[in-house]
């Protein structure tokens, strides 16, 4: 059975593909913001059927070479209902929270069957984790354990909706996971996220050595994955052997070449003047997005670990993952910089059945292999 987990989060299903549209014409605007809400509108129009991706003045074709089937169907899929959503209240907020964790609930069971992994609610630190154990474990990942931080914007994803990723990299690599439910918004704002990371950070590092254990998340998670080192290294705390920070929302404003020439392409975030933007001021509350434990690419990246980067072509976070990837390089850090053809946010995560994922997994495990201790 196809689990496609971003997909499910995005929308019911995936109907055959239909005849292209008409390509809108933006509104007129001086700084790209006026008019905004209208060409929202325009656009989710336009790509409100699967197919070829469309943005003004050109139809890009959904690439064949090189591309599996199943992330075809991802790359081919049309805008998420919620990609411009705009609650007005932390009610609001909660509703739409919800609705898209129900979604990744339900397909967690057949996912933990395949991945052939046990779930352990705990807590660690004082704050809500999960515990994921690969049945079958390889003897040289025995005494190794990772810590995992979800991806969502910092508001989506809570509870058991945040594991999917710890289930794959448990499935697909054999590691023991602890993925951590932190706190989000709109109830608990920057730092809570950050602090609940730490917080179990602090505590695994007494449950096994440092130097065999790794910290990893896509998105947000990337984000984080980094914001936790730099403050690991201000607070003189072990830090891991490696990390894997997927697509990192590592500038949190609407910075970065692929903010723009990925908006409208990329079917998963679909532009920073969506959901994704004012999740980010909602996370911030007031807070200089510049700050490097918003926007970790501010930060000094010397004496991080070995870190593992993936992203994709149309991912408007590509950006952000290649400044990432050039920070770590220019610091001497060793940096690996997967980039899949074709795909949009996190699609690499998309569908367990993707020959993709299984592929992204375990790269990251073997990075993770060759760098963390027995």
């Amino acid at each position: 059975m196809r689990m496609c987990i971003l997909a499910l989060a995005a929308s019911a299903a995936i109907p055959a593909a239909s005849a292209q549209h008409a390509v809108p014409t933006p509104p007129a605007a001086t700084d790209g913001k006026a008019g905004s809400e209208p060409f929202a509108a325009q656009q989710a129009a336009a790509n409100s059927k699967p197919g070829p991706r469309q943005r003004p003045a050109e139809t890009i074709p959904v690439p064949v070479e090189g591309v599996s089937p199943a992330a075809q169907a991802l790359i081919a899929a049309p805008f998420p209902p919620h990609f411009n959503a705009d609650p007005k209240s932390a009610a609001e907020w909660k509703d739409l929270i919800e609705r898209r964790a129900a979604l990744i609930r339900a397909a967690l069971p057949a996912m933990q069957e395949k991945m052939a992994v046990t779930v352990q609610p705990a807590v660690i630190g004082g704050v809500k984790a999960y515990i994921v154990t690969p049945k079958s474990m390889p003897e040289a990942n025995k005494n190794r354990l990772l810590v995992h931080v979800h991806g969502g914007g910092y508001v989506f994803a809570p509870g058991e909706a945040a594991l999917p990723e710890a289930l794959m990299i448990a499935g697909f690599g054999g590691f023991k996971v602890i993925c951590v439910d932190y706190r989000m918004p709109p109830d608990f704002p920057y730092p809570a996220a950050m602090d609940d990371a730490m917080a179990v950070w602090k505590a695994a590092v007494t449950m096994a050595d440092p130097k065999n254990m790794a910290i990893l998340g896509t998105s947000t998670g990337g984000a984080m994955t980094l914001a936790m080192i730099h403050r690991a290294k201000q607070e003189g705390l072990p830090l891991p052997a490696a990390i894997a920070p997927g697509t990192p929302w590592s500038d949190i404003a609407d910075t970065g070449d692929t903010y723009k020439s990925n908006e409208w392409v990329d079917n998963i975030l679909v532009t920073w003047d969506g959901w994704l933007g004012r999740a980010a001021r909602l996370y911030a509350a007031g807070h200089d997005l510049k700050d490097p434990q918003l926007s970790p690419i501010y930060g000094d990246f010397s004496g991080f670990p070995p870190a593992i980067l993936t992203s994709g072509t149309r991912d408007l976070f590509l950006s952000n993952t290649v400044r990432t990837h050039r920070a770590l390089k220019r610091a001497g850090v060793a940096a690996d910089l997967n980039v899949y053809e074709g795909q949009s946010h996190a699609q690499y995560m998309g569908n367990i059945d993707a020959p993709e994922t299984r592929e992204a997994f375990t790269d990251i495990a073997r990075f993770f292999d060759a760098h963390l201790g027995r």
